[in-house]
């Protein structure tokens, strides 16, 4: 049995929304809490995964999907509010890395620990671990075949 044009546009709607609903309000719970805008939240967190909690400047800008000068602007309050430091490369000096000062590490651990938190709540709690699992398969499933690189 084949899925209409009807039900397969509404399925992703559903995505789409479930997803704008529970980002809002992680967001929003981010914003209250540590005072974090939606820009440095998304890098603290990208840089508390990556190996020394560093990343070359230009894959950050490219992963967290900010122009080049909107990624400059956005690293410069961060720097600024030492959250973050610039560290040229020691093997290409073109690379500059983006790198998490101690201050930029505790608040991407407090950010990771209320994101766990609203994600348990929204997520977890609704879906179960097996349902909150293959939702987030499924969501790789697609991201790879988007981008394959």
């Amino acid at each position: 049995m084949s899925s209409s044009d009807d039900e397969i546009v509404t399925w992703w709607g559903l995505v789409i929304e479930g997803y704008q609903a529970t980002q809002e309000r992680l967001l929003a719970e981010i914003a209250g809490r540590l005072g974090l805008a939606p820009g440095p939240f998304d890098i603290l967190l990208r840089l508390l995964r990556s190996p020394g909690h560093r990343l070359p400047m230009t894959r950050l800008a490219r992963e967290a999907a900010l122009s080049s000068g909107g990624f400059t602007k956005v690293a410069d309050r961060m720097t600024q509010a030492g959250l973050i430091r610039r560290e040229p490369s020691e093997t290409d000096r073109r690379v500059t890395h983006a790198v998490l000062t101690d201050h930029g590490r505790e608040t991407a651990e407090k950010a990771r620990e209320i994101t766990a938190e609203v994600l348990r709540e929204r997520v977890l709690a609704p879906l179960g671990e097996k349902g909150a699992t293959d939702l987030a398969e499924a969501m790789r499933v697609l991201r790879d075949l988007s981008d394959p690189g």
